[in-house]
């Protein structure tokens, strides 16, 4: 299994029911193809849909439906369209239960980095600032490293997303909260161990007695 695979059915398990779920671009698009049996969530992308689904097939989508980075979704049957005001609405009055957002960076502390000068890595900050602030539970989707360096940092050199601590990271390798302001080691993939995750993360992690391994 990938690893943007594992990270997204194990957030998948995050989702519950009847709850307003804001995915961003990048891997969190994926979470909306594993979504749990009997589960029934209101996926909402921030350039103005609710009901999005799976990621359509190749050659099945429509050029009208797109996520908020332009990529094709598709649309569930009752989905509904709206413009830019309504869905910063929904974002800043606080009606998402949850947001996933990838991320560039995220420190020991919980701050999220997940944008940087536009024309380099990303295009700019966009709603990513908005839905980290506004949303319940903001939950990150992100490898836990790039080019040998880990992303999970003792402080973020990238510019801050928000000053707001996320709730919770989900890499390929572990599962990672953080109560009262400590990166925390909750879950590690299957068939990795406590050592493996120790090893390639560079900000310090609190590790618990037990550390079960996710369920995916």
């Amino acid at each position: 299994m990938d690893a943007q695979t594992i990270i997204a059915k194990r957030i998948a398990l995050e989702l519950q029911n009847g709850t307003l779920v804001n995915l961003g671009i990048g891997i969190p698009t994926r979470v909306a193809n594993f979504v749990p049996p009997g589960v029934k969530v209101y996926f909402q992308s921030e350039n103005g849909l609710i009901g999005t689904g799976a990621v359509p097939e190749e050659g099945m989508h429509h050029r009208m439906l797109t996520d908020a980075g332009g990529r094709p979704v598709s649309a569930l049957p009752g989905a509904c369209v709206f413009d830019s005001a309504m869905s910063f609405g929904l974002i800043r009055g606080g009606h998402l239960a949850m947001t996933v957002l990838g991320g560039l960076q995220v420190d020991q502390g919980g701050r999220l980095a997940n944008w940087k000068i536009p024309g380099k890595m990303v295009p700019g900050m966009g709603g990513a600032m908005d839905l980290a602030s506004g949303a319940k539970r903001v939950v990150i989707a992100m490898q836990h490293s790039a080019k040998g360096k880990s992303k999970l940092v003792k402080t973020c050199t990238l510019p801050l997303t928000s000053a707001r601590p996320i709730d919770l990271l989900v890499t390929e390798l572990a599962v990672i909260a953080f109560p009262d302001g400590k990166a925390t080691l909750m879950e590690t993939a299957p068939g990795v161990s406590v050592q493996q995750v120790l090893a390639a993360t560079e900000a310090e992690l609190v590790v618990p007695d037990r550390v079960p391994e996710m369920a995916i």
